[in-house]
């Protein structure tokens, strides 16, 4: 079960890295603030530059919230992501369509 650090330090840009097209096809930046424990905000650009950087970002087109446990279950079970969302588990701001493209990234 990683925690948010090490999923947005490591496991994400290593996914990223094995298919940016794929990344580059969503074609969206996503800012992800866990909140609690092990939480902070990290940037996820899933177009030129695909990067994953710290930090907050005024351009997000899509804001998901959520605390640090539901960040382990969503990366965890990436499958029960909309599950969180529909739920209100997960706080969506912006483009919420675009949330539904995140177990492409997250598995």
């Amino acid at each position: 079960m990683p925690d948010a650090t090490t999923s947005f330090t490591r496991d994400i840009p290593e996914r990223l890295a094995k298919n940016p097209e794929r990344a580059r096809g969503i074609g969206a930046t996503f800012v992800f603030r866990i909140t609690g424990d092990g939480g902070g905000t990290w940037t996820v650009q899933l177009k030129e530059p695909v990067e994953v950087r710290e930090g907050d970002t005024e351009d997000a087109d899509c804001t998901l919230t959520m605390t640090h446990d539901a960040w382990r279950e969503i990366s965890d079970h990436p499958a029960r992501a909309m599950n969180h969302f529909t739920s209100g588990v997960v706080h969506v701001t912006g483009n919420a369509m675009l949330a539904i493209k995140l177990p492409a990234i997250l598995g």
